[in-house]
């Protein structure tokens, strides 16, 4: 059985701004950065188009710093490839989300909204953890998803800084 989170970044700017921060490869090269406090981390691919806006990232998570349920999963490194969508700007801007990892037990997908508060802009979130293990997977999602909450909050602190810096 699959378990989902929403997960919602208030900011303090425009959509318009936050939009033109997806936009911007140095607002990327800030996340990686800071992702880079953790483990290693990289993008991959950035473009902007009519379409929207297409980022891959890799993250490498260490097995000796996964919990231990996990290193009973995970043999080697954890390899995350992230592929992240937002859609052409608009009054709401869907995107999508999702993150594999070779060999992995599961998956972890989501969709996000971008769209205008009374106090600025929403950067919205739904994300679903799927683990097909007997037993351990329900803790396994868990645990996905206490890390992505983290991993979402981290990069609204960057999203925000990195507006305050250059909007």
């Amino acid at each position: 059985m699959a378990r989902r989170m929403n997960y919602s970044a208030r900011l303090p700017f425009t959509t318009e701004q936050v939009y033109g921060a997806l936009t911007s490869q140095s607002y990327w090269d800030a996340i990686v950065e800071e992702l880079r406090k953790y483990s290693e981390n990289e993008m991959t691919s950035f473009t902007v188009s009519d379409a929207g806006i297409d980022v891959t990232m890799r993250h490498i998570i260490p097995r000796h710093t996964l919990p231990d349920i996990a290193q009973t999963v995970m043999k080697k490194d954890m390899v995350i490839t992230r592929n992240i969508h937002h859609d052409a700007y608009g009054e709401t801007t869907s995107g999508k989300y999702d993150a594999s990892i070779p060999a992995g037990p599961g998956s972890l997908t989501g969709v996000t909204e971008l769209f205008a508060t009374e106090t600025g802009s929403t950067l919205r979130t739904t994300s679903e953890a799927k683990v097909y293990i007997p037993f351990v997977g329900g803790k396994l999602e868990q645990l996905m998803l206490v890390n992505l909450r983290d991993l979402w909050s981290g990069e609204a602190e960057v999203t925000h800084d990195w507006l305050k810096k250059n909007a």
